[in-house]
Parts: structure tokens; C-alpha cells; sequence
């Protein structure tokens, strides 16, 4: 089986994640998490030709046929994602809808998604579910550098106080590594999270972009939370604060060992390095709201660990 072809079968199963304007005022949209665009996509006969359901946050629609995603009024993003690499269609799906009352709410989901090929080759990939405010630009072509095909943030220039959501979770799973061409246990067990990064970008000549960490709303959920936790609220802290005792080391600036990345203004795809933390009166220029069933970034995570989130709201002064 060559290289070529196992790229393509383990390329959309590779994520957990276009800015073209720098600060607004923040509006997002379908925070309520009640509306839900439903994709059908039916897979290259050569790993099995099965129909697919992949489901988007936005304008309730459903899309038939393998049609990349076409980036709409909303501002999220989930890690359930379409690929085509060498003609060959493939659907991972993390994210999904769930009933909740008169509406619904999200489900993230870590899966090991399985791959056969002609009934011989099985490639198993972890997927972890991701919703966060960006985009994926599909579909995707290829398994290189997973996190830097996420392009993470849409713009904002207010200072928020945090976010208010409801949640509920099944956490605390063997976390494992599994990347289709190897797996591997990983130590201690695994947490869900919710993060929000405030960034004040700049680029350069070149088009590279930078950014100060302005503000820091982070936490991680190690226990099953079995009963719906509801208007919990995530406060921003401001400024520099490794010397808090709110301070965690995974709340640490986004460089190359812990990556992020967005479009520069010529719409390439480019990480961001944060060169250090912004002042206590700096106004951010994009905000990053990212909520997932696991942490780690691609292929890590733990197999059945969920997270449930609905009723996002932003927090202001």
C-alpha cells in the first residue's frame, strides 16, 4: 500500500481544527447550539463506499454529495471534516447534535475511526471532537501538520469579562495516541476543556503573523460530570499571568511546540507565534473559543470520553 494512499485514508481523520480583516465588534452567531447544517456524503468505494452524515453549526440546510464546505454566516467550526486526496472521498465525524429540551445542544465525541481497504488494510485513527470559532478549509488534501490546516480565531476587539455555557461530560478515559500508522499509550487519563485565548495580532512584510496573548479564560474537566451544569460561567483573566496561581502550564503561549495558526491578510495559511502577554490595557484584535472532549492536539485522546455543550454566551462588563 503506498504512502500516497494512506495519506489520503487517514487525512480527514486527523483533527481534534479565513481572516481576512483584523478587530471588530464581536457577534456570533448559532451560540444556542440549535441549528445544524446536515451533510451527506457517500465514501470512495475502495474503503467501503458508506454514507456519511457530517454536521456543521450554522443555517439549518441539509447538502448532498461530496461538496466542500462553503463558509457561510457562522463563525464555528467543528473537527468533523470531508477529505479528497488522490480522488478518494472520506467523511470523520466528532461532532453531532443532540436533543436537549426544545432544542438541541453539541456532542463532542473522541472515536477510532476505522479504515478498511478492500477488506484487507485497517487503519485505525483517533479523532477528537472540537468545536471552536474559525475555519477548516476543505476539503482537505492531505495528513501533514494536522493542527495548522485549523484556522483558529475571528475577530474581536472587546475586551470580554468571559463566557457563560452549560456542559456536562464523560471524561477521565486511557488517553492513547493512534495515527493510523502507529499507536501508543499515553500517560494519565484524559480531560476535556474549554478555552478562551483574546490575541492582538499584527502581521509583517512577509505576511507573517504575531500576536500578544491579551487575555486567558482556560479550564480542563478531569471528572464525568453526569447532570447538566448549566450557565457555568469561564472568567477572561488579563494580562500576564504565569505568576498567578491561576497561571497552568498548558496555558502557555502558542509558539512551536504548541501551535496555532489563522490566514494573513493575503489568505495564507500561516501559525501565529504569541510573542509574549499583552499590557492589562491592551484591546485584542481576535478572540479563540474552543471547546473539545479531550486535549493533546491530533490523534490523542481517549476512545468513548464526550463532552456536552450548549447555550454559549459571551460575558461583558
Amino acid at each position: 500500500m503506498n504512502h500516497i494512499l494512506k495519506y489520503c485514508l487517514i487525512s480527514s481523520l486527523m483533527l481534534g481544527a479565513a481572516f481576512n480583516s483584523f478587530g471588530q465588534s464581536l457577534d456570533i452567531k448559532y451560540c444556542d447550539m440549535d441549528n445544524w447544517v446536515r451533510r451527506e456524503i457517500k465514501e470512495s468505494a475502495i474503503i467501503g463506499g458508506n454514507d456519511k452524515v457530517l454536521y456543521e453549526i450554522g443555517k439549518p440546510d441539509t447538502i448532498k454529495g461530496a461538496i466542500p464546505r462553503v463558509i457561510g454566516d457562522s463563525q464555528w467550526e467543528t473537527s468533523s471534516v470531508y477529505a479528497k486526496v488522490a480522488g478518494i472521498h472520506k467523511v470523520s465525524s466528532t461532532v453531532f447534535p443532540e436533543k436537549r429540551g426544545n432544542g438541541y445542544c453539541a456532542r463532542l465525541e473522541t472515536r477510532l475511526e476505522e479504515v478498511v481497504v478492500f477488506g484487507i488494510v485497517n487503519l485505525k485513527v483517533l479523532a477528537t471532537g472540537t468545536i471552536f470559532t474559525g475555519s477548516i478549509s476543505e476539503p482537505v488534501r492531505d495528513s501533514k501538520n494536522p493542527m495548522q490546516k485549523l484556522m483558529q480565531g475571528i475577530p474581536c476587539n472587546e475586551r470580554i469579562k468571559g463566557i457563560k455555557f452549560d456542559y456536562k461530560a464523560k471524561t477521565g478515559g486511557k488517553r492513547i495516541k493512534s495515527t493510523g500508522f502507529s499507536k501508543a499509550d499515553l500517560p494519565g487519563k484524559n480531560e476535556a476543556e474549554v478555552a478562551v485565548i483574546l490575541q492582538k495580532r499584527w502581521e509583517d512584510a512577509e505576511g507573517n503573523i504575531f500576536a500578544k496573548r491579551v487575555g486567558t479564560a482556560w479550564m480542563r474537566i478531569p471528572n464525568s460530570v453526569d447532570n447538566w451544569i448549566n450557565g457555568f460561567e469561564l472568567s477572561v483573566h488579563y494580562g500576564d499571568i504565569t505568576k498567578t496561581d491561576y497561571y497552568k502550564d498548558y496555558m502557555k503561549l502558542y509558539n512551536n511546540d504548541h501551535v496555532i495558526c489563522g490566514k494573513n491578510k493575503a489568505g495564507e495559511n500561516k501559525q501565529i507565534i504569541e510573542t509574549g502577554w499583552g499590557s492589562n490595557t491592551d484591546e485584542p484584535t481576535h478572540i479563540i473559543i474552543r471547546c473539545s472532549a479531550g486535549y493533546g492536539g491530533a490523534y490523542v485522546g481517549a476512545i468513548g470520553d464526550m463532552l456536552w455543550i450548549d447555550n454559549i454566551e459571551i460575558i461583558r462588563e
